[in-house]
């Protein structure tokens, strides 16, 4: 299995849009369940008991590298302009690594 992990920062006023459209059943879930080799996409948010810090981090689960490629391949547009019209629902955005499971 081939894992990507994304962490962002999100202003209090956008994180209820920031979680539909993230979120498991949301856009982007939506967007990569039209390849076969997509598993899975959680979206977790922060707990911090101090304050609502507005730090997410999402986990997009495929069956493997040559799969996700094939997918950002085939949907390149599709991507890009639904990263675009997003791209405001978060301040920060960044990718923290791309892993393959170990068995």
């Amino acid at each position: 299995m081939y894992v990507i992990v994304w962490e962002f920062q999100v202003a209090a006023a956008r994180a209820k849009d920031f979680e539909r459209a993230y979120g498991p059943d949301g856009d982007w879930a939506r967007l990569f369940q039209r390849a076969p080799a997509f598993r899975s996409a959680e979206l977790l948010r922060s707990t911090s008991d101090e304050t609502d810090d507005g730090l997410y981090w999402t986990i997009d689960r495929w069956d493997s590298r040559e799969a996700y490629e094939d997918f950002n391949a085939r949907f390149e547009h599709e991507y890009n302009d639904l990263d675009t019209r997003l791209a405001e629902l978060c301040e920060v955005e960044v990718c923290l690594g791309q892993f393959e499971v170990v068995d």
